[in-house]
């Protein structure tokens, strides 16, 4: 009987290491077909989810308390599992250098637990070469096992959207590889237990992770491609918007938008390709020219408003700013790497402090990363500027008479950003200076 029999016939089970926006859904799939044991080093998220508690807002509360899904923070329970699951962050450092520390220490902590017949599977994105040639010697460091012969490798990234209630892990067509075609085999029949769209073969772990690591790459140059579009526009007073709704009318033209540029994935991934294209001498043109560009996206926004309070002789200093928004995204609690944080540090370079309003937001979160404590959307009046910075559900439902409320009466034109271009600008020519990108 193989691993993949096994596991369904409940002999034995799969453990998922991170439990994280990307990690704890896996685990929840899984575990309506098999045994899962869902390990995280924070023991304060693994009592939330004991707790019937869902931080991430993911799945839901409901799901976590209704799953089987055995959450622990102990890493000896690891030893328990024979088909591992490793799903945790792969970050930037400041100098936009691949962080590869959480990675490595899943590696350890699960070599130390890990049992012979296993098969470890990365989640995690990372630069070609990264599972076999970092991963690997730790795994068998820490174990005293052998690769390939006391256990196997397999990669299989990641294609969660955090947020996205429509492409979830059951319905995006996974990725699986293996290190020899027995692996591929057992990797691909387990992640179709849970994965209803398919799965597709790659020819190799590299390949995989190659794949992965290109198609952030891709979305993100074509966002600064409309980035910088926007940025040309607004100086001929062309709105960006209208231009992309005539040009989408070409059945071949790429539907992408302006916009901040944060998260986990399409504002870090391209830095894994660059890095390692860089240790092979290759300096990256058109990657990390996109980069640049949405990395000060941010900066330009802010610039833009504090023109407009000019324009419209509001005094800049001290100015009253209300930010609507704080997350990478909209209707997602994740505010690590959110580009939102560039707008609120650039006006402070103008002596503007902004009020943040975020009801979505992890608030606790938001204070520990940045220091800044948010405030009710009922706090919002008399100011000066408005910028609308994440499409979330709750501000898409404010209507004109309550976007006017936030603002200083005294003010005969009021100044509103509105970043992802949630407004109807028609509602928005009289007494607004409105803008978009």
């Amino acid at each position: 009987m193989d691993l993949y029999e096994k596991l369904v016939d409940g002999s034995e089970k799969l453990s998922l290491v991170g439990l994280g926006y990307v990690g704890m859904p896996i685990a929840v799939a899984f575990a309506k077909k098999i045994k899962v044991v869902g390990f995280d080093l924070n023991e304060q998220k693994i009592e939330l989810y004991k707790a019937g508690v869902d931080p991430t807002n993911e799945v839901g509360g409901e799901v976590i308390r209704d799953t089987k899904v055995e959450f622990t923070a102990d890493a000896s329970r690891l030893k328990e599992a024979k088909f591992h699951i490793v799903a945790v962050p792969t970050p930037v450092n400041d100098d936009h250098t691949p962080d590869l520390s959480p990675v490595e220490g899943a590696s350890r902590l699960l070599g130390q637990n890990l049992t012979k017949g296993s098969i470890v599977v990365f989640e995690s994105t990372v630069y070609p070469g990264v599972t076999e040639d970092i991963c690997v010697p730790i795994l068998e460091k820490e174990s005293g096992l052998k690769c390939g012969v006391d256990f196997k490798i397999g990669y299989s990234p990641e294609r969660i959207n955090p947020g996205d209630k429509v492409h979830r892990l059951e319905t995006i067509t996974k990725i699986v590889s293996g290190m020899d075609k027995e692996t591929l085999d057992t990797v691909a029949k387990v992640y179709e237990l849970v994965v209803e769209a398919g799965v597709y073969r790659a020819e190799s772990i590299k390949v995989a992770e190659a794949a992965k690591v290109i198609e952030n790459s891709q979305r993100d140059i074509n966002i600064a491609f409309m980035n910088e579009l926007s940025i040309i526009f607004h100086k001929m007073e062309i709105d960006t918007k209208a231009v992309l709704e005539a040009a989408g009318t070409k059945w071949n033209f790429l539907k992408f938008f302006p916009g901040l540029v944060g998260g986990h994935c399409i504002g870090v991934d391209p830095y894994y390709l660059t890095y390692k294209a860089e240790q092979l001498g290759y300096h990256s043109q058109i990657i990390l020219s996109g980069r640049r560009i949405n990395d000060d996206m941010g900066k330009y926004v802010a610039e833009s408003l504090v023109k407009n309070l000019i324009k419209t002789d509001i005094p800049v200093k001290g100015a009253k700013v209300a930010i609507l928004g704080f997350t990478f995204k909209e209707n997602c609690p994740d505010t690590r790497n959110t580009k939102v944080i560039d707008i609120y540090k650039e006006l402070g370079e103008y002596g503007i402090r902004p009020i943040v309003v975020d009801p979505a937001a992890d608030a606790d979160e938001a204070k520990r990363l940045y220091g800044i404590d948010f405030h009710d959307i009922k706090e919002i009046e008399n100011m000066d500027a408005v910028v609308i910075a994440v499409a979330h559900s709750e501000f898409l439902e404010l209507s004109r008479e309550e976007i006017g409320a936030f603002f200083n009466p005294a003010h005969k034109v009021k100044v509103l950003m509105d970043i992802k271009g949630l407004l109807d600008k028609e509602d928005y020519r009289e007494d607004y200076l409105y803008w978009r990108l």
